[in-house]
């Protein structure tokens, strides 16, 4: 299958590299060189380090390499395609028109998937000539190591598209699970409730960082806590998130206040070196909110401390920082 992805960054390079090591010949598209560069560069680095932990052997990372393809154009890499799959930023109006302006490039019998956490796929197939093509493939990061994928059935999607897409989720040798579009679907709806309530404990005092964390990886056998999950995801994009599911749902999705300022601060996660942790080198080192072994300040200086009061949670007005 030829499968095309709109997007290089974290998700969309992950989608490609997966794609080219399950055989299919993968174009990935961005609307700058730098951008497809830095995603071509991700995908070589998650394959080298495979080869160095003995999961991927050297012909495999040839191999996937070589059915990879770079670029900035939109109906070469969608020309020819089978399935096109959007995984750009988080935002209806531009995956809208991404996917509309894909469109006009792919055969007729062409599927078209949308990476989407959380918007409606029902919304973003406004935009197609043919909404009956569209539905959702929620892949979770790391792609090459997470082996769900979310289906998201739109109220048009057709049958063919379904079987389709079911059949590129296989060949990947991920386990699909399929939902009916609706907020948040089940793993998103589901995965921010718990990181929201984490992060409120934590702004409470109810306990640090990495006792909370502690308690659902050993006692939930969790492979991480919610809060160096909500790091690894993206604190903007949790927020993003939990916007998006307060309109549809209700005052329960109400994003935090510690969530909120960290934004503001631009402390997003691992991508910018600190969030509910401090990252270096890709590993979360130690609690935010406690000192650098090296450092002479003692712990609750900073404003990223637990608040009480009038700067407990449900005390402001919802608004917040996005990307």
């Amino acid at each position: 299958m030829r499968v095309t992805v709109l997007g290089a960054g974290t998700m969309g390079a992950g989608i490609a590299r997966s794609a080219a090591a399950a055989g299919h010949e993968v174009a990935l598209r961005d609307i700058e060189e730098s951008r497809v560069a830095d995603g071509l560069a991700d995908i070589e680095a998650t394959l080298e380090e495979g080869v160095a932990r003995g999961a991927v052997t050297e012909a495999e990372r040839t191999a996937a390499l070589d059915r990879i393809t770079g670029t900035t154009s939109l109906s070469e890499a969608a020309g020819g395609a089978a399935l096109v799959i959007e995984a750009v930023p988080e935002d209806a109006d531009l995956k809208r028109d991404v996917l509309g302006a894909a469109e006009s490039h792919v055969a007729a019998d062409a599927v078209l998937a949308s990476n989407t956490s959380a918007l409606s796929v029902t919304g973003l197939a406004s935009a197609l000539e043919r909404p009956e093509r569209l539905l959702g493939l929620h892949f979770f990061n790391p792609v090459h190591v997470m082996e769900l994928v979310e289906v998201v059935v739109a109220e048009r999607t057709s049958e063919a598209t379904l079987a389709t897409a079911r059949e590129f989720v296989d060949s990947l040798g991920k386990t699909a699970v399929e939902v009916r579009d609706s907020p948040g679907f089940a793993s998103s709806r589901l995965g921010v409730a718990l990181g929201a309530e984490a992060i409120r404990m934590y702004e409470t005092g109810v306990a640090g960082v990495a006792d909370i964390d502690a308690a659902m990886e050993l006692g939930y056998d969790h492979p991480m806590g919610p809060l160096e999950l909500t790091d690894l995801i993206g604190l903007d994009v949790r927020l993003d998130v939990l916007e998006h599911l307060r309109e549809e749902l209700g005052e329960r999705f109400r994003p935090p206040q510690a969530l909120k300022r960290k934004v503001r601060a631009g402390k997003l996660g691992k991508k910018t070196g600190e969030g509910f942790y401090v990252w270096e080198d890709g590993e979360a080192v130690r609690p935010a909110d406690e000192p650098s072994p090296a450092a002479d300040e003692t712990p609750g200086s900073d404003d990223e401390t637990p608040r009480t009061n009038d700067e407990t949670p449900g005390s402001a007005d919802g608004a917040g920082g996005g990307r």
